[in-house]
């Protein structure tokens, strides 16, 4: 792959990006077991925002993202399990793809991570990057539980094609029917009116609608989520013990960490196996809906990037944390959920120039249409010359 920068140049940029901090010791690089949406860690301190360092990275994978957004890489591993690619990926300005459920092996370790919410890719500057790592990782490994839907010979030759005319909905509301920021609205109309401009249909879709659910059922979404979150926490903590016999304590575990360990354990096996329930429910409603629409547009963040220390990793309130960290993020948990691939592209920038991606979310297993339609766009609307002022 091409490099996002010079050669020459990576070197020095990394050396001034250390130096500056941003990354203490250059060690950071998700939360103590990838849990927040934010990257703050006790033992290396926070990820700082290459745009503006008092700004979080996101998370959980911000430590990769601050190094391809300050330009030390050019590409660099992610996973997603509640918005984890998408999330540091609109905070730093880049394009972050969550691939479809089961497209890229998890193995040999592990079937599926978190309860099938779990998957695997990058974090990277160019669609036509995401497309070439993806043809690289995606496939099936022997014994997998289940694998994806077919897959292109390849996703970077079948990107440089643009899509048949689609059908596209913008959500421009919280699923609860709250409203978002004003700039993660301005985002989405931006998007929307490029896809128009590319020749797309776009209808203006109520997100219950488009999600299948009222308040009611967003709730149980909400809880169901948690109750795999939790859960596949004891599971890590649990191997862990019986490796080392070491004791969840104080001291070695974060407090948020060590409160949700003691949650998860609470949750029963019915309560474990409703929430798959749940989660399966909601990912057949969405194909059904994705009859009518091809894609849906909708913000990556309700906000823009939040400030460091507003979301404390550090408290044991699970209930405010996890409250915040869908605040954040209200969407980008609900693909996880049905397994749907969906893309970041950083599209617009906040009144004080911070990055705001957008949002779109595809059929399962159509990974194909995605990169067809974000290729199309970064021509449209190309942000490759947009960086932080740390490459200058």
């Amino acid at each position: 792959f091409e490099p996002a920068t010079p050669r020459s140049r990576n070197a020095t940029l990394t050396d001034r990006y250390l130096a500056g901090g941003l990354i203490p010791l250059g060690k950071t690089n998700v939360p103590e077991f990838a849990l927040m949406t934010t990257t703050e860690s006790r033992l290396y301190g926070p990820a700082r925002n290459p745009w503006n360092p008092a700004h979080s990275t996101g998370g959980s994978s911000g430590g990769s993202a601050a190094a391809v957004a300050s330009g030390m890489v050019p590409m660099a591993h992610a996973n997603d399990g509640g918005g984890s690619i998408r999330v540091p990926a609109s905070s730093c300005g880049l394009v972050g793809l969550k691939p479809t459920r089961a497209r890229s092996s998890i193995g040999p370790a592990l079937g599926e991570g978190w309860g099938g919410l779990e998957v695997e890719h990058i974090v990277s500057r160019s669609v036509r990057d995401t497309a070439a790592m993806l043809d690289a990782t995606a496939g099936p490994a022997l014994g997998d539980p289940y694998w994806a839907p077919p897959q292109p010979k390849s996703y970077l030759a079948s990107s440089r094609t643009a899509p048949k005319k689609l059908r596209i909905a913008q959500i421009l509301t919280r699923a609860d029917g709250t409203d978002l920021h004003p700039d993660c609205l301005a985002a989405v109309e931006y998007a929307g009116k490029i896809c128009q401009g590319l020749g797309h249909r776009i209808d203006v879709v109520d997100p219950v609608k488009a999600c299948q659910m009222g308040a009611e059922r967003f709730q149980g979404f909400v809880q169901s989520y948690f109750a795999l979150y939790a859960t596949s926490l004891v599971t890590q903590i649990d191997d862990i013990i019986a490796q080392t016999r070491a004791k969840p304590s104080p001291k070695k575990l974060e407090d948020y960490t060590l409160a949700l360990y003691e949650a998860g354990k609470a949750v029963t096996g019915v309560q474990y196996q409703q929430a798959l329930n749940t989660m399966h429910a909601l990912g057949r409603d969405m194909a059904l809906w994705h009859q009518t629409y091809d894609v849906a547009i909708m913000p990556t963040l309700g906000t823009p990037p939040l400030k460091l220390g507003v979301i404390d990793p550090f408290s044991a309130d699970i209930a405010a944390t996890f409250g915040k960290m869908v605040e954040l993020s209200p969407f980008a948990a609900m693909q996880n959920s049905t397994g749907q691939p969906a893309i970041s592209l950083p599209l617009y920038e906040s009144a004080d120039g911070l990055p705001i991606g957008v949002q779109f979310v595809g059929r399962m297993g159509d990974e194909e249409l995605l990169l067809k339609l974000a290729r199309s766009i970064e021509k449209a609307a190309p942000w490759k010359d947009r960086h932080p002022s740390i490459w200058d």
